[in-house]
């Protein structure tokens, strides 16, 4: 059986409107929230507002709060200080909580369509680049940066 794609979206310079048009266009199934904070200064994208215009289109959701990035991570991604918050978030990843959440969005993404979501419109600035990367290393899914 062929594993579903796994996407990484941002929402930074989107409105909700086009931010779920593009889920939409690319099939996504399942956003996969992977902020430590699922509240945003940017209507309609705090965690229940998302979750209910998610669910209007058919989409879920899920929130993993465990993958998301420490503040002193989300400190040094503001700076641009990007190869110091990937240390910061490798360490993340090494607690507990974030394997168990690691192994949940394992499981889901294997079932359908899954995106991870955060702020930053690029992924290569961002710490879900990072949980696609393991997520790739240990089971090949391909990766769709929207």
């Amino acid at each position: 059986m062929t594993k579903p794609p796994l996407s990484t979206i941002g929402y930074e310079g989107k409105t909700v409107e086009e931010f779920l048009d593009q889920l939409d266009a690319a099939g996504v199934a399942l956003l996969i929230d992977v902020r430590a904070v699922a509240a945003s200064r940017r209507p309609g994208f705090s965690k229940t507002a998302l979750a209910g215009a998610l669910r209007e289109r058919g989409i879920d959701y899920l929130h993993l709060r465990p993958l998301g990035t420490p503040k002193a991570g989300r400190d040094a991604a503001r700076k641009g200080r990007i190869a110091e918050m990937r240390a910061i978030y490798e360490e993340q990843l090494e607690t507990p909580e974030a394997a168990l959440a690691m192994e949940t969005a394992f499981a889901a993404a294997g079932e359908r369509h899954a995106a991870l979501l955060c702020f930053e419109a690029d992924a290569a600035c961002c710490h879900r680049a990072m949980v696609a990367e393991r997520l790739v290393a240990r089971a090949g899914f391909e990766v769709r940066n929207l």
